[in-house]
């Protein structure tokens, strides 16, 4: 390459960046943050499309590597590191800046779906989507606090709607190309659903290049210190936990392993509480946070709707294929209700936030809808159940996860120090995982140690009703509920014979979405505690910009004005809290 080509490129670069800069007071034009958000929305579209690609078309997967009954391990996998990863990710972006961290969460996730594409069983595709996962945890949570920095909390509403269409298509092409690319028994020469997991590599690109080329975010590097030990007791404290959940129906819940387990995570917690109080400032999620009362409220209510969100969105389809006889593809199409809902749900909170200011309302009736329509459906839902009578459930299913999606971030990136943008909202989407995992982990080995003791007294019923049926359902083994290791044969037996299999999913299922609207409705309750604060009208860079050049209204590590608000935080939640000085601006 030549001398006059290598500048030739770097002014290329350097005209990018400077487009792409703030204004003096670290201001973005509209323009400016629509260029970012359009890198913003591939790499989201990516991330969003994985997970509705994979969650219509797990059954297909894991009957084809004969292993349904384990694929708890590669939906928790996946859910385990990239939990992990979100808050290091958040940390480090703090430290060292939003734009490498971008790349790399890029870089590794698609290599991991790469790997995922070649796996020749269950334990494969599990660790391979451990390191999806990887890459997973910092797409969704560093593209929130992208925003946080660029946009002002009371104009991120007129933004909110790229995301979600984003968010909407990727989750109504998501079951659709899932169901379809399942469906296929083979595509040039290989097993349809392996592209469910290769077609995440051109996009990936494709995100790289985009985020390259417009992410470049002004950023001070401090001095640090890495909370390694805080990772790694982290780690320690969520792996046995994990495995427990998934594991305890076939160890038993109070067997050696199992309190082994036990014993490994309460180590591992209490080495993460003491790192964390070791390093202070520079922990992986500093325990000073939890002062903030927008910050705890939001923490704890995050875990319970992790916790319920993912009974629902993991049971649907597999509910639709399963007992209804629907295709991937048409599982995937059946969803778009639900899709619809979070939607219009999402876009309409992000409207209203926008004009009036207030967010907390929102969350309330989101969880509100969100236990109504998981009681109705623990109800509704039957063997012979139409699917037309579950749309207005998943329709309000989606306004109440709609409701859910901004305002508890929004509320948590307005709470805290600009400086804190990064680790405070991957640590709020961290506990959003968190209580995802254990959800999804807990949920699907509830529903594996229900199905054969309900598919055995499906069977005996229809025995009693048919006695010359017996010897088919021995040959079939369903006295014990039949083997779980590949469910496709119940869509192959005669109408008659794949009844009681179907009654026995279906009671199962009922119990698991009735235990889901329980879970729910406990985050009401701490929902209630959430404080309604004014909307700042700064973005986080303004406010670090404002800060470094002295002209900042506050100082948010002034401890005196951090006694103050922290009063405020104290106060009952319909009494905003006190300013720090006479003449401050909320931050």
């Amino acid at each position: 390459m030549s001398r006059s080509t290598r500048t030739t490129a770097a002014g290329r670069r350097d005209a990018r960046a400077a487009a792409a800069a703030p204004d003096a007071e670290g201001g973005f034009s509209h323009r400016q943050i629509v260029t970012i958000l359009a890198g913003l929305m591939v790499a989201m579209f990516l991330a969003a499309l994985d997970q509705t690609v994979v969650s219509t078309a797990i059954r297909i997967i894991a009957d084809d590597l004969q292993g349904y009954d384990l694929q708890a391990w590669a939906t928790t996998a996946f859910l385990i590191t990239s939990t992990i990863a979100t808050p290091l990710y958040g940390k480090l972006s703090d430290i060292y800046g939003r734009r490498p961290f971008y790349l790399f969460a890029i870089t590794i996730f698609v290599v991991g779906s790469a790997l995922c594409g070649i796996a020749d069983s269950m334990y494969q595709l599990a660790a391979f989507r451990a390191v999806q996962g990887i890459g997973a945890g910092g797409l969704m949570s560093l593209a929130l606090a992208i925003i946080g920095d660029i946009v002002p909390p009371r104009e991120r509403s007129r933004y909110q709607g790229y995301f979600m269409a984003v968010f909407g298509t990727s989750s109504v092409l998501g079951p659709v190309i899932g169901g379809f690319l399942a469906g296929q028994s083979s595509i040039l020469g290989l097993d349809g659903w392996r592209w469910i997991f290769w077609i995440n590599v051109p996009l990936g690109i494709l995100a790289f290049i985009a985020v390259s080329r417009v992410l470049h975010l002004p950023h001070e590097r401090r001095e640090h210190r890495i909370d390694w030990p805080g990772a790694l007791a982290l780690i320690t404290f969520l792996v046995p936990l994990l495995i427990i959940a998934e594991q305890g129906r076939t160890w038993g819940w109070t067997s050696g392993r199992a309190l082994a387990c036990y014993a490994v995570g309460a180590v591992g917690f209490a080495l993460f509480v003491l790192a964390e109080r070791a390093y202070r400032d520079d922990a992986l999620l500093p325990l000073r946070m939890f002062g903030n009362r927008t910050f705890t409220v939001s923490a704890i209510g995050s875990v319970v709707m992790g916790a319920g969100m993912f009974g629902g969105l993991l049971l649907l389809p597999q509910y639709l294929q399963i007992v209804q006889g629907s295709s991937a593809t048409v599982a995937g199409l059946q969803m778009i209700p639900l899709v619809a809902g979070i939607m219009t749900g999402a876009m309409g909170s992000g409207i209203a936030i926008s004009r009036t200011g207030r967010y907390k309302v929102f969350p309330l009736v989101g969880i509100a809808f969100m236990v109504v329509a998981l009681a109705s459906m623990s109800f509704v839902v039957g063997a012979d159940t139409s699917v037309w009578a579950l749309v207005p459930f998943m329709v309000l299913l989606g306004l109440g996860l709609g409701f859910n999606f901004q305002p508890v971030i929004l509320a948590v990136q307005n709470a805290v120090s600009p400086r804190e943008m990064g680790v405070a909202t991957s640590s709020v989407t961290f506990f959003r995982q968190m209580g995802g995992t254990i959800g999804a982990a807990a949920f699907l080995s509830i529903l594996f140690t229900r199905l054969p003791q309900d598919i055995g007294d499906a069977v005996e019923e229809a025995v009693r009703a048919n006695p010359e049926l017996a010897p088919r359902f021995e040959q079939l083994g369903a006295g014990s509920g039949g083997s779980l290791d590949d469910t496709s044969f119940i869509q192959e037996l005669p109408a008659v014979l794949a009844q009681p299999f179907k009654v026995g999913f279906s009671d199962s299922i009922d119990l698991v979405f009735l235990i889901a609207a329980g879970i729910v409705a406990i985050g009401f309750f701490v929902l209630l505690f959430l404080p309604q604060l004014p909307l700042s009208t700064k973005s986080g860079i303004q406010a670090r910009q404002g800060k470094a050049a002295g002209t900042a209204t506050s100082d948010p590590y002034d401890p005196a004005e951090e006694a103050v608000e922290a009063v405020g935080a104290a106060a009952p939640t319909s009494v905003p809290p006190p300013v720090g000085r006479p003449g401050d601006t909320p931050r």
